[in-house]
């Protein structure tokens, strides 16, 4: 992080205002970025939708209105940065004006109708920041949604820092990652995260610089070098592109539920990874976004034949 002086850290909101020239849904496109309801770097409320964010140049918050355009307000070292890239994340580099033809050629009623009730406007956001993505993505890794988003809650209130302006109760800035770093392994352990999870995290935290340069760059680029770190593969390296970098066409191969979500929602059949894969091949390059509108559409999902996996609390190991 940047040394900031206190001279140079706005106290007032900066504020700017921007007129997307496109549909855009912010509940259900920035949704993608929240990881839970009790994510403290995301929030909801009466209306307004507030961010926290690790920028470059220090910890910001930001808080999105729309009104007739976005009216949006930040706080900290990192407001300005925040405002600077405000367009990228409201989706501007999401481009999405062949995805109307590519369901005329392959209609289907599910994506269709998911797409009319977004009203077009379900876009990738693009947060820019790589690492921040990263490291909330291995934390997703080979447990379930609960684990994850608990662990998650834990590491950013006790190793991130406060939310600047009036961010509402309980909203922290994600570690930067001299912080991750600097996490003891029985933090690591008490926040039930397993050896090769923090191992995976601290890797691509010793290159946090040249990850989040990669973010302005090539979408495949990015997959490829995050694949070449220890601990991470295609599903973890998908995850953060498609929120860092609006990746709408890189999919998650290698979740556990994914292809069977896709599969009965497309085929009414399970799936595997290839077959997941064969079925979205017709919308690319938005196969990722064909996968979103699977989730937000009209529910059909896989019949449940067992009982759920039950979470594992590591702090009792």
């Amino acid at each position: 992080m940047r040394a900031i002086s206190a001279e140079a850290v706005p106290t007032t909101a900066l504020t700017r205002e921007w007129s997307p020239s496109y549909p855009l849904d912010i509940r259900r496109s920035l949704g993608h970025l929240a990881r839970g309801k009790g994510d403290p770097t995301h929030r909801l409320v009466d209306g307004a939708l507030w961010r926290t964010a690790p920028t470059p140049e220090g910890p910001g918050t930001i808080r999105l209105r729309r009104t007739d355009r976005v009216v949006a307000e930040a706080w900290g070292p990192g407001a300005a940065w925040l405002l600077e890239h405000l367009p990228a994340l409201l989706c501007a580099d999401d481009v999405v004006d062949d995805f109307a033809e590519l369901l005329t050629a392959a209609p289907h009623p599910v994506l269709s109708e998911a797409w009319r009730l977004c009203g077009g406007g379900l876009r990738f956001p693009a947060t820019r920041l790589l690492f921040d993505q990263v490291s909330v993505a291995v934390l997703e890794q080979k447990v379930t949604g609960i684990e994850a988003r608990r662990s998650w809650r834990e590491l950013v209130w006790r190793f991130g820092s406060p939310a600047p302006g009036p961010a509402p109760a309980g909203m922290a800035v994600a570690p930067y990652p001299a912080d991750w770093l600097a996490i003891p392994d029985w933090e690591w352990h008490k926040a039930g995260v397993d050896l090769n999870r923090r191992r995976a995290i601290r890797a691509a935290a010793t290159v946090a610089a040249r990850l989040d340069q990669l973010a302005s760059g090539s979408v495949s680029e990015a997959v490829r070098i995050l694949c070449t770190l220890p601990g991470i593969g295609p599903w973890t390296a998908a995850e953060a592109v498609q929120r860092a970098m609006s990746g709408a066409d890189v999919v998650s191969v290698g979740d556990f539920h994914l292809p069977n979500v896709v599969g009965w929602a497309l085929v009414g059949r399970r799936l595997d990874d290839a077959g997941m894969l064969e079925v979205l091949a017709p919308y690319a390059p938005h196969r990722a976004r064909a996968v979103r509108l699977t989730e937000v559409g009209p529910a059909v999902r896989p019949p449940k034949r067992g009982p759920r996996f039950s979470p594992r609390d590591y702090r009792a190991f």
